[in-house]
């Protein structure tokens, strides 16, 4: 790893969503244990989960004007253009300033502007993948990327350049990895001599998933050994938080957990979505889980996601169109009910986890930074 011989800059184009984002604060808090000396600037959007997440983290944040493409033509398509055009201009500003060694793409359209004018001044670009079905993005910027760190082996053939492809994982947190579960426990006020139910669907809560959930609950009045984390999302959380305040079983509620680290400790079932980085940080914590893909996703990424749980008898999967509080409840009971089954899932999804993504990336990064000509002096 690079020591303390001038200080290297790292540029991560990271935001958007907290999908993209997360990968990105993985990374960088990686390379910043091995490259203290470092300075680390994030690019992202003023919209975005990164405009909090990333002071929070320590680190500094710069914000460029790019949007999204609709899928659909129209007026969107003409404002999309015209922020790209701004985002390269904002882009080729930053990069002529910071004058990075290395610099990191997640994907989202946050990364394409920042990506083009880095290897326009041949800065060493890594993208970093996370679903099993990549992005329009990242498929795009592979053919320009340095190198592409993929997290589903199943992803290689939808790359039209495959010499740059490295299959790395989905950078998590270290401190999902560090957590005592005796301490969750007593942070979320509950009793570790029950089952624990981790309800989430991503920051913003997925109404199908709470609909069903409220459903099976009235189910579940009776199973005394329950008790439930709930992460709602923001447009659901006073009506269920009213709802089961006086709940006969203790019922969590929570707009958007900060610490979700804390909830994956104490889980012993999870009801989520099957976002790529959910799906890491599951097999990381073994966690068992039943995955309902959102079926709006591009491409249905989420069902190709959740099949790699599946096939590996890691995850149990609901369809969206298939989920309602009867079908939920007995799934859960079921599974509750058969611990050999809890366990064997929950070591499968460990089986499947790659824990050292970040190390591996940032691995990758130091290699780059050392072979680039561009000078180390701070």
């Amino acid at each position: 790893m690079a020591g303390s011989a001038g200080a290297i800059r790292v540029l991560i184009a990271a935001g958007g969503t907290g999908g993209h984002l997360y990968p990105g604060l993985a990374i960088a808090e990686e390379w910043m244990r091995t490259h203290p000396d470092s300075k680390v600037v994030f690019v992202g959007t003023s919209r975005g989960p990164e405009t909090q997440a990333v002071p929070r983290a320590g680190f500094e944040l710069t914000t460029i004007s790019a949007r999204g493409f609709p899928r659909r033509p129209g007026l969107g398509w003409f404002r999309a253009v015209f922020g790209l055009g701004r985002a390269l201009v904002q882009s080729f500003r930053l990069v002529v300033d910071f004058k990075p060694h290395v610099v990191v793409g997640t994907g989202s359209y946050v990364s394409a502007p920042v990506v083009l004018i880095a290897r326009l001044f041949g800065i060493p670009v890594i993208i970093q993948e996370q679903n099993s079905i990549p992005g329009a993005t990242n498929r795009w910027l592979n053919l320009v990327a340095t190198e592409v760190h993929i997290s589903f082996v199943e992803s290689r053939g939808y790359f039209r350049r495959k010499n740059n492809l490295r299959v790395s994982g989905n950078p998590i947190r270290r401190s999902l990895l560090q957590q005592d579960r005796l301490s969750a426990y007593e942070a979320f006020g509950l009793d570790p001599q029950k089952r624990t139910l981790f309800v989430f669907g991503g920051s913003r809560g997925a109404q199908s998933i709470n609909r069903a959930v409220q459903g099976a609950l009235e189910r579940w009045k009776g199973l005394t050994q329950l008790q439930v984390i709930w992460q709602t999302g923001s447009d659901d959380f006073e009506a269920i938080r009213e709802r089961f305040q006086n709940f006969p079983l203790r019922v969590q509620v929570f707009a958007y957990l900060e610490a979700i680290e804390k909830a994956y400790a104490v889980a012993d079932l999870a009801i989520c979505r099957a976002g790529a980085m959910t799906i890491a940080e599951l097999a990381a914590s073994g966690v068992p889980a039943i995955l309902v893909p959102y079926p709006y996703a591009t491409r249905d990424h989420q069902t190709h996601n959740a099949r790699g749980l599946l096939d590996r008898d890691a995850a149990e999967v609901i369809a969206d169109k298939d989920l309602d509080p009867e079908v939920l409840a007995a799934k859960v009971e079921a599974l509750l009910r058969d611990e050999p089954r809890l366990r064997r899932l929950a070591r499968n999804a460990r089986a499947f986890a790659r824990i050292d993504a970040a190390q591996r990336i940032a691995r990758s990064m130091d290699q780059l930074v050392h072979a680039s000509p561009i000078p180390r002096e701070s």
